[in-house]
């Protein structure tokens, strides 16, 4: 394990042994050693966007959180605001996606991108439909028009709001409040639905109007609230 939760909230993490840790900036608490830290560089505009696109949606999303490179022999302490901390291990690789304002940071090897929603959930075609739906997704579930996408043999640290679930997608959909839904890891897809039928219209449905639905074999984290970060 690279990561090392030290209570609910703090990971602490050999700077060494991980081979270098990309966190967003103010997430170092303290740290001890010989630790150089330097500005990360942003991952490109992501599938099936061009760049002016890409550029809009990072305009529109806020989806690059500003990151620091940490470099060195020694142990760094991160934390964010008082967040719960949550650690993935892909030892043997995969393919994690979250909102850029849900990761606190992870191992410099992997490999970091940024991807429309639609790209994500396998919908909205490309060009510029398919850029108007994943704006509209985008807008729906409050995580931005573009998602990080990090790929590769490492670590990642989320953020959320309370606990992190784990639920297990594979024969069933697992169906998530989006302001609930923290990420995926695997082969995930993420589809937007809506839940309004003829009781929500006079005022007896259930109050969720969206809902994500994922499907594939892989894994979706829940935080245990629906406030936003």
């Amino acid at each position: 394990m690279v990561f090392e939760k030290v209570n609910s909230k703090v990971v602490k993490v050999d700077i060494g042994r991980a081979g270098g840790v990309v966190a967003r900036k103010g997430a170092m608490l303290f740290y001890t050693g010989a630790i150089t830290f330097a500005p990360h560089g942003m991952p490109g505009g992501g599938a099936g966007m061009g760049a002016i696109g890409g550029i809009a949606g990072r305009m529109m999303a806020g989806e690059h959180e500003r990151t620091m490179l940490a470099q060195g022999m020694g142990e760094v302490h991160y934390g964010f605001r008082g967040l719960a901390v949550h650690v993935v291990d892909m030892p043997q690789g995969g393919t994690l996606m979250a909102d850029a304002s849900r990761l606190l940071g992870h191992t410099a090897g992997l490999q970091s991108s940024v991807v429309s929603v639609q790209a994500q959930g396998g919908g909205g075609g490309g060009g510029l439909r398919g850029a108007l739906r994943g704006a509209a997704t985008g807008v729906l579930t409050g995580n931005g028009l573009m998602t990080t996408q990090l790929q590769g043999a490492g670590a990642v640290v989320l953020l959320a709001h309370g606990e992190v679930m784990e639920l297990r997608v594979g024969q069933h959909p697992v169906v998530v409040d989006p302001q609930a839904f923290v990420g995926t890891w695997g082969n995930v897809a993420v589809q937007m639905k809506s839940a309004l039928s003829w009781r929500d219209a006079v005022g007896r449905g259930s109050g969720e109007a969206m809902q994500l639905h994922c499907t594939g074999d892989g894994i979706v984290f829940v935080q245990a609230s629906e406030q936003k970060l």
